[in-house]
């Protein structure tokens, strides 16, 4: 079994949270952090078995880079 680690951007909108995986542009949403961070594996795992190696190669953007960054505003 193959395995990838991918990046999951976990945000709440109203009363659920959204979760973004930005390497392959899947999302999902789950009631909890826990939820959303499952759901998100699950949706990209399903993708990956689905998908054939030219859909997934076209779709994968590596590497992303999550940081902060500070702004001066007045």
């Amino acid at each position: 079994m193959k395995q990838l680690s991918i990046t999951a951007i976990i945000e709440k909108e109203d009363d659920m949270y959204v979760a973004l995986c930005p390497e392959l542009d899947i999302a999902s949403q789950g009631e909890t952090i826990e939820e959303a961070k499952a759901n998100l594996s699950e949706a990209v795992s399903l993708f990956l078995e689905s998908a054939n190696d030219s859909e997934i190669k076209s779709r994968l953007r590596e590497p992303v880079y999550v940081t902060q960054v500070h702004v001066e505003y007045a």
